[in-house]
């Protein structure tokens, strides 16, 4: 079974989207061209999507670990980027098993309607077998520990993936969609806290900006395109290159800036079919039950909020990052993924850029010292994974360093499950029990109760 699931993951995204939505369509009473067709549109858009992300970490990596040099920014903690999170998530007994396992927990919730979401979004489980790898070796390498956790936010995944569909699918327009990935999911807490604090205070509303309207105050300056040109151009300044690199940087930024919505586009085209569909085979044989599909958050990074904020973020939090009290951890390798901090920030807050800017910023901010407190567990289980297998070599730490990453080490999900387990122990996995099962409780109260609902309108529809 574990060489099945691995190969599995091997194949990639890009290749196994056609195949699975292939298969689904069928299921669902879709022509197996029109599936085909669909699968094969996100297929194409997790392709472009490594494209454009690959032109930023291999013309930027260079640059900003130019800029940690030259003016002594080395922290104790080294960005390792999710690839070594990922590595180490895969390393262990508890990533080998995660897909059929989580597979089993997404079957049985959806059976007892704890849940309406079917998470397809198999190359992103590996955030759930991170946190069960670490609390795996925390806790020497204790099985019941590692599975323990990863099942624990899988759950609390689902459920909060539920408590975002409507809103996310409203925002976004993407009806049948829902986003069962823990980074994501985490920001949601800081979006609905500091949305509403900010809503308090008084003449803040007059910031009501959006992308748009970023554009017709600023002008030019306030298009992302342009935004990412300064932006990388910047960089490139400050790594001291000379004018023909600091040029190619800037073209360079931007054109990721101006890619990731055109690529992102394919997927939405490829999942609307299919969701569309879903949705009318769930209300035709379930009278009334809805039921969404959980993909990946990458399908959303295109929104012109978003690429605002991200940009923006990126040399801001380089900065803040050097003179942050207690801090230990630079992101460099994983800004990249600043993208994934937003798709369901922007639903809360309506795509205004300011309060999106403040929320991000807040979260990365306390993300930081989420990465330096669990950076000796991850360092630990990094070791561990690369000793056993020296192949993996996404796993070695660089010597006199400790390991981190932002993804997915600075989840609000991850921290919270790890700092119970180390700290808290036995205590600890009571306090989790007890919280998933009241969220499991309280979404299928929820969902009972709109179908109901909903059986009552065809009711009276008739």
């Amino acid at each position: 079974m574990e060489q099945v699931f691995s190969y599995i993951i091997s194949l990639g995204a890009s290749v196994m989207m056609p195949v699975l939505f292939t298969i689904i369509g069928l299921c669902i009473g879709m022509k197996f061209g029109k599936s085909l067709k669909s699968g094969l549109y996100v297929g194409v858009g997790f392709v472009g999507l490594g494209i454009v992300t690959a032109l930023l970490t291999n013309n930027f990596d260079s640059p900003l670990k130019a800029i940690s040099e030259l003016y002594d920014l080395q922290l104790k903690v080294f960005d390792m980027g999710w690839p070594a999170a990922a590595a180490v998530a895969y390393g262990t007994a508890v990533g080998a098993l995660i897909i059929p396992i989580c597979l089993g927990v997404n079957l049985l919730m959806l059976i007892t309607k704890t849940t309406r979401t079917i998470n397809i979004d198999l190359w992103n489980y590996w955030h759930f077998a991170f946190i069960g790898a670490v609390a795996y070796f925390v806790m020497g390498q204790s099985l019941l520990w590692g599975y323990f956790a990863a099942i624990v936010c899988y759950i609390i995944t689902l459920v909060m993936a539920d408590l975002t569909a409507e809103r996310f699918q409203k925002h976004y327009d993407l009806q049948g969609i829902s986003i069962p990935q823990p980074f994501c999911q985490s920001f949601t807490v800081f979006a609905v806290a500091f949305n509403w604090l900010l809503d308090k205070i008084p003449g803040f509303s007059k910031l009501d900006i959006d992308a748009e309207g970023l554009k017709k105050k600023f002008g030019v300056l306030g298009e992302p395109l342009v935004l990412g040109v300064i932006v990388g151009a910047l960089i490139g300044w400050a790594a001291q290159l000379d004018i023909k690199k600091i040029l190619f940087l800037g073209v360079t930024m931007g054109a990721v800036m101006e890619l990731i919505p055109r690529i992102t586009s394919l997927f939405i085209d490829g999942l609307k079919p299919i969701a569309e569909k879903t949705q009318d085979v769930a209300k035709k044989r379930f009278k009334g039950m809805k039921v969404n599909i959980g993909m990946s958050p990458a399908l959303v990074i295109g929104h012109p909020t978003t690429l605002v904020c991200s940009v923006i973020l990126i040399p801001v939090i380089l900065a803040i990052a050097v003179f942050l009290p207690g801090n230990q951890f630079l992101p460099l390798a994983s800004l990249a993924g600043m993208f994934y901090l937003f798709p369901l920030i922007l639903p809360y807050t309506k795509g205004n850029v300011v309060k999106s800017l403040i929320i991000g910023l807040v979260a990365l901010i306390v993300g930081l010292y989420f990465v330096t407190d669990m950076s000796p567990a991850f360092t630990l289980a990094a070791d561990e994974v690369y000793k056993t297998d020296p192949t993996a070599s996404a796993a070695k730490i660089p010597e006199g360093f400790e390991a981190g990453a932002l993804d997915f080490a600075s989840s609000l999900f991850g921290y919270v499950i790890y700092a119970c387990v180390k700290y808290l122990r036995w205590i600890g996995m009571g306090v989790l029990s007890l919280i998933t099962l009241a969220m499991m409780v309280w979404n299928r109260m929820r969902i009972v109760a709109e179908e109901k609902m909903a059986k009552s309108e065809v009711t009276e529809t008739k």
